[in-house]
C-alpha cells in the first residue's frame, strides 16, 4: 500500500465488529492477531493486514478486493465466498483453509503456502501461483489462471 492508512488495533476491531459495523475498508491492520474470530461479511478492501495471524478465523463472504495480505497467517481460516480480487497474499499462509467458491481472479499468490486447502469452485483466472505449494490442495471444479477447469480432489 502506497499510501498512509488510519490504524486500528485488535480490540477495536473486534469492538466495532460485535457492534455491527461491517466496513473496515482501506485500515491499517497489519500485525493484528484475531485467532478464532469471526470477520464473516466484512468489507476489507484495500485494508493492510500483511503479517496479521487470522488463524482459524471465519472471513465467510469477506470483501477483501485488493487487499495486503503479505505474509499473513490464514491457516485453518473459512474464507467460503470472498472475494480476495486483486489482493497481494506473497508468502501468505494458507494451509488447510477453506477457500470454496472464493474469488482470487488476478490476485498475487506468489510462494502462497496452499496445503491442504480447499479450492473447489474457486476462480484463479489470472492469478500469479508462481512458487506456491498446493499439495494435498483440493481444486475441484476450480478455474485455474488459464481458465482451464481443473476437476482434482486431493
Amino acid at each position: 500500500m502506497s499510501r498512509t492508512l488510519p490504524n486500528m488495533d485488535t480490540n477495536e476491531l473486534i469492538k466495532r465488529y460485535a457492534a455491527g459495523k461491517r466496513d473496515f475498508s482501506r485500515i491499517d491492520l497489519s500485525g493484528t492477531t484475531l485467532i478464532g474470530g469471526n470477520l464473516s461479511w466484512a468489507i476489507l478492501a484495500e485494508t493492510n493486514l500483511s503479517g496479521a495471524n487470522l488463524f482459524n478465523t471465519s472471513l465467510i463472504r469477506a470483501n477483501l478486493i485488493r487487499a495486503d495480505l503479505i505474509g499473513a497467517n490464514l491457516s485453518g481460516a473459512n474464507l467460503s465466498g470472498a472475494d480476495l480480487s486483486g489482493a497481494d497474499l506473497t508468502e501468505i499462509d494458507l494451509n488447510g483453509a477453506t477457500l470454496t467458491g472464493t474469488t482470487l481472479v488476478g490476485a498475487n499468490l506468489s510462494g502462497a503456502n496452499l496445503i491442504g486447502g480447499d479450492l473447489s469452485g474457486a476462480n484463479l483466472l489470472g492469478a500469479n501461483l508462481s512458487w506456491a505449494d498446493l499439495n494435498e490442495a483440493k481444486l475441484q471444479w476450480t478455474i485455474m489462471p488459464d481458465g482451464a477447469i481443473s476437476n482434482q480432489v486431493a
